[in-house]
């Protein structure tokens, strides 16, 4: 049985929901089988999103760990490639933070990449029927500093774990109006089931065409 940690954010900006938290709760509760599925919420806030998410690893002891963010006005699930070390706010946090220009960790390195095979994770969720892509920017908000900060925990305190960071796109609730892009949790779901399969079942990730010219 492979234990997974798989975290969605709370409600920002004014929203009543999170989709990444909603995705993390239905997977959790219908997980694929051979997946022990732990769910947990983060706050959106720089710094005690990341106390929680490390008093969560250290709780579970998971194999496999795959944080969820909301990433609204992309069309599917993006799977992240990197994260940076920086914070740089364009709004405030659910704690009223709006940090500019700082590390998430001092004097870490500049970039991690993520350590899942995420060309077979892509792969799998378009295989699923979920609209999916791979992403070559975290941003800079909340979403990058919990990226980074589990990477770098894992680099350096949890070495044989495998983890990364996934964006999901907005509900559909969340744009009654239909003028943006949005997707079910029940699809994101779908999608985060067959991506924890590939993520916990390929050690060589594919070699693929899934580059971007800007």
């Amino acid at each position: 049985m492979t234990r997974v940690l798989l975290t969605g954010f709370e409600p920002f900006g004014g929203e009543s929901v999170n989709p990444s938290w909603q995705a993390a709760e239905l997977v959790a509760a219908a997980a694929p089988e051979g997946l022990a599925v732990t769910a947990v919420r983060l706050p959106c806030v720089f710094g005690e999103s990341l106390k929680e998410l490390r008093s969560a690893v250290e709780r579970v002891r998971p194999d496999l760990v795959v944080a969820l963010g909301q990433a609204g006005g992309r069309p599917g699930v993006t799977v992240e490639r990197v994260a940076v070390n920086v914070d740089d706010a364009r709004i405030p946090d659910n704690a009223g933070a709006q940090p500019i220009d700082e590390p998430v960790v001092p004097g870490a390195p500049a970039a991690y990449f993520s350590s899942l095979p995420v060309k077979a994770c892509v792969a799998a969720m378009r295989e699923a029927g979920v609209p999916t892509a791979l992403s070559n920017t975290a941003g800079t908000f909340v979403c990058n500093h919990v990226a980074y900060g589990l990477a770098h925990l894992l680099a350096t305190r949890y070495p044989g774990v495998r983890g990364g960071f996934v964006h999901v796109p907005w509900a559909p609730s969340q744009v009654p109006a239909g003028t943006a892009p949005s997707l079910p949790p029940e699809t994101v779901a779908l999608g985060i089931r067959a991506l924890l399969v590939a993520a916990a079942t390929t050690r060589t990730d594919l070699r693929t065409t899934e580059g971007a010219t800007h």
